[in-house]
């Protein structure tokens, strides 16, 4: 099978690679600020572009692709990824009629999200109709919760609205799970505390492969302390900033303001480092904090722990607050290698250590290809 090309679709922009049937990166190239000052980077090199839209966006990508001998009529497919799949979208899909429409209906639950997915794959299907486009879905990974983690203590008649637990950066977890043992060079651990920690922020319990508990819910606005999310808070405080400042101003404050940014005036983790004001240490300390008193919360729905893994922008690259959090679990049994972990790759437990730690770097879009060469095959 020939290669499939991996899209990433938001509001302003597209990120784009292409992998072969050996999970090879061939290229990639994104294009930025759609609708304005948009421009193409790709092989190397960047340039100004004029994309109102995602249409012309993709059709400028496609040209670029054209131009570096890929032909999309050789392409296998295109493969997006898109954020929220609902109840009914739990496993990557083929995109038919009926699946785009259970992706629109879940607009109203990924309001920022979903709607550039769904941009981006009519796009294709105008830009090239005879092309089989495919789907992975962030909140899928989670479906294996049991019901009881995924369902608010809410009336029966709220929760047919849709308000549950759902949970994201599946996808990594997912790409977590088929890399760990190549990176980790042992068996999945039964019991595996998985940390995505970059601006957005979560935890997984993985259980025998399987998601069964996560600190995101309905939205990503819960759990940690993120970038500029304020993680989790009591429902009452959130009703206390609509009354006193509106629904958009307290939007704004809880997912724009607030987190990181909020506690230290910065929400780039190496930027707070650097600062050393009393702010920002509150902040990694803030952070630090909640992402163990979170653990506690996943090793219990586990019943116990046998790894940790680390992903994402700062759990990849943030060997301090590796530490921090490891420190944390030191009543568990986890202890780093402090050289290890100042390389940062692959296992950094000490000799001695209760359970297994590594570090496993984020390959979304790889996983995304894995997922679109498996539905494809069964086409």
């Amino acid at each position: 099978m020939t290669a499939v090309l991996v899209l990433n679709a938001g509001s302003s922009s597209i990120k784009f690679k292409l992998f072969g049937p050996d999970l090879s990166e061939q290229l990639g190239g994104m294009v930025a600020e759609i609708g304005g000052a948009a421009r193409l980077s790709f092989g190397g090199a960047e340039r100004a572009l004029e994309a109102v839209d995602h249409d012309a966006a993709l059709a400028a990508v496609f040209s670029a692709l054209e131009g570096a001998g890929v032909r999309l009529g050789d392409l296998a497919g295109v493969a997006h990824r898109v954020v929220h799949g609902g109840v009914a979208l739990v496993a990557p899909q083929v995109l038919t009629e009926a699946v785009i429409a259970e992706i629109e209906a879940c607009v109203p639950l990924a309001p920022l999200h979903n709607p550039p997915s769904l941009a981006a794959i009519r796009a294709v299907a105008r830009l090239a109709p005879d092309l089989t486009q495919t789907a992975s879905f962030d909140t899928a990974f989670h479906a294996t919760n049991p019901e009881v983690a995924r369902r608010y203590a809410l009336p029966a008649s709220i929760e047919a609205e849709g308000i549950r637990r759902y949970g994201f950066h599946g996808t990594s977890y997912a790409s977590l799970v088929a890399r760990w043992a190549d990176v980790a060079r042992c068996v999945l651990p039964a019991r595996l505390l998985a940390l995505h920690l970059g601006n957005g922020a979560s935890l997984c319990a993985i259980r025998n492969g399987q998601s069964v508990a996560t600190t995101m819910g309905y939205s990503p606005l819960s759990g940690l302390t993120m970038g500029t999310r304020a993680g989790d808070i009591d429902g009452n405080a959130v009703l206390r900033l609509v009354q006193d400042h509106g629904q958009a101003t307290a939007a704004d404050i809880l997912n724009r303001q607030s987190g990181l940014l909020g506690l230290g005036g910065l929400s780039d983790m190496r930027e707070l480092g650097a600062a050393g004001t009393d702010e920002a240490g509150f902040a990694l300390a803030h952070f630090r904090y909640w992402a163990v008193r979170h653990a506690g919360s996943m090793i219990a729905a586990m019943g116990g722990l046998d790894g940790i893994a680390f992903t994402g922008g700062i759990g990849e690259n943030d060997a301090a607050m590796r530490a921090g959090i490891v420190d944390g679990l030191g009543w568990l049994g986890a202890r780093l290698d402090m050289a290890a972990n100042a390389g940062g790759v692959g296992r950094l437990e000490a000799k001695g250590s209760a359970v297994v730690i590594c570090v496993v770097p984020a390959e979304e879009e790889r996983q995304i290809a894995c997922d679109a060469f498996v539905v494809l095959a069964d086409c």
